[in-house]
């Protein structure tokens, strides 16, 4: 499995191409705008898109989606369907954030705690990590210790959580439940800012940082 960080908007999110060697085969996963940019990308590498990959609904990470899905024909899969009233709300988070108009849709698949998507002939595992937004999903390919986390856990942060339906222990309890279990060598991919490992987050990070003494 290999990987291009391809920040987007003003926000700086960090939008993934992932893709599978052997087929060239790719997903996007977190198409929050630039979408031209993100399909020079893909035709640069000789690539051949195959699907979105959500992680969940906000508008930066959310907010192409439906214009990428049109553009290139793909399928939407993810996030989990707890995030439903934010796909509902891209028109008003765009207004709301100063980006550019999104349209509603509808994901082709909803992804539920433990299912598996595929990128070309690779795997990787979904877990359902609510806190930020209800409906978020973590997506991680064992074979290569990397997790695309979103806006779970960041570089020496966390993800907000006053949002509306946002949940700080249910944040907190994802990330040292499901994410931290994973081992300490494994990579991230964060939502903003540069990559980390679990193990050094377990150390250092101030909020989820194992308890000592």
């Amino acid at each position: 499995m290999k990987y291009q960080i391809i920040p987007v908007t003003a926000f700086e999110q960090n939008c993934t191409l992932l893709w599978c060697e052997e087929t060239r085969k790719a997903a996007v996963v977190d198409p929050g705008g630039d979408v031209a940019r993100v399909l020079s990308i893909v035709q640069e590498k000789g690539l051949e898109l195959e699907k979105i990959l959500l992680t969940h609904a906000h508008i930066d990470h959310a907010g192409g989606t439906a214009e990428l899905a049109e553009r290139a024909g793909i399928p939407v899969e993810g996030p989990h369907e707890g995030d439903q009233f934010w796909i509902d709300g891209l028109p008003q988070q765009s207004q709301m954030f100063g980006f550019p108009p999104a349209e509603v849709f509808t994901p082709n698949r909803w992804l539920d705690h433990e299912q598996t998507v595929t990128v070309g002939k690779q795997t990787l595992k979904v877990l359902h990590c609510p806190g930020h937004t209800p409906g978020h999903v973590v997506f991680y390919h064992p074979e290569t210790a990397l997790a695309l986390v979103g806006d779970v856990l960041f570089n020496g942060s966390i993800g907000r959580t006053d949002f509306p339906q946002g949940n700080h222990e249910q944040l907190i309890s994802s990330i040292r439940e499901r994410l931290f279990p994973l081992g300490d060598e494994v990579s991230f991919i964060p939502g903003h800012g540069p990559m980390s490992t679990f193990g050094h987050e377990r150390q250092t990070n101030p909020f989820v940082a194992d308890r000592r003494g």
